[in-house]
C-alpha cells in the first residue's frame, strides 16, 4: 500500500472519530430572525412617527405631533438596543425601511394603535417566549423593555384619538421617553422608568 493512501485512510479514519458539528439549534436561529425583524419594525416605526408628526403639525394638532415624535424616539431606543442584541450574536443589523404611508391625523392614529396593538399582543409576546426557550437573556430584556413601551404608546394613541377633535388647535406639550428603554410618559407620569429602572432625571424631554 503507497505511502499516499496510507495517508488519505487515516484522514478517513478521523473523521470518522471525529464528533460531529452541532447544527444551530432551531430556537438560536429563531432568535436571530426574530430580532432582525424587531428591529426592522421599530426603524420603520421611527421613520413613519416622524412623518406622523409632521402631518399632525400640519393639521393643527400640536399636542398629537409631539405624541408622535415621542413615540419615534422610543422606537430609536428599541431599535438601538435590538442592534446591540444582534452585534452580540456575531450577526449585522440589516433593516429596509420603507417610505411611510402617510394619512389624515385621524387615520395616522388608528394606524399606530393597530401597529402597536400587534406588538403588544402577538409580536413581543412570542419573540419573547422564543428567546427565553433559547436561553438568551439579552433578547429576552430588549425585547420586553420594547413590549412595555408599545403598551404606553398603544394607551396614549388611544386617548389622543379619543379626544382628537378637542386636540385641534393645540399647541406642542413635553413627553418623556426613557434613553434605556423607550418607556414613554407625559408631565405628569414622570417618574423613575418602572421597566429598567433609569432615573427620571435622565429622561429624555421630547416635544
Amino acid at each position: 500500500m503507497s505511502t499516499s493512501i496510507r495517508i488519505l485512510l487515516a484522514i478517513l479514519a478521523l473523521a470518522l472519530l471525529a464528533p460531529p458539528v452541532a447544527a444551530a439549534s432551531a430556537p438560536a436561529v429563531a432568535v436571530v430572525d426574530n430580532m432582525q425583524a424587531a428591529y426592522e419594525g421599530e426603524s420603520n416605526a421611527h421613520a413613519r412617527y416622524l412623518a406622523f408628526a409632521m402631518q399632525a403639525d400640519r393639521e393643527g394638532y400640536g399636542e398629537v405631533a409631539s405624541l408622535f415624535r415621542a413615540a419615534a424616539r422610543a422606537e430609536e431606543v428599541h431599535a438601538r438596543n435590538h442592534a446591540a442584541v444582534l452585534h452580540r450574536l456575531g450577526v449585522i443589523p440589516v433593516a429596509r425601511v420603507e417610505g411611510p404611508v402617510v394619512r389624515s391625523t385621524r387615520e395616522n392614529l388608528i394606524a399606530a394603535i393597530e401597529g402597536e396593538t400587534y406588538e403588544r399582543d402577538r409580536m413581543y409576546p412570542e419573540f419573547i417566549a422564543n428567546a427565553r426557550a433559547a436561553g438568551n437573556s439579552n433578547a429576552v430584556r430588549t425585547l420586553s423593555w420594547a413590549w412595555e413601551a408599545e403598551k404606553d404608546h398603544a394607551y396614549l394613541c388611544a386617548i389622543a384619538l379619543m379626544n382628537l377633535d378637542q386636540l385641534k388647535g393645540s399647541q406642542a406639550v413635553a413627553y418623556y421617553v426613557c434613553p434605556g428603554c423607550g418607556h414613554t410618559m407625559t408631565k405628569a407620569q414622570l417618574a423613575n422608568c418602572p421597566t429598567c429602572y433609569t432615573r427620571k432625571e435622565k429622561a429624555e424631554r421630547v416635544v
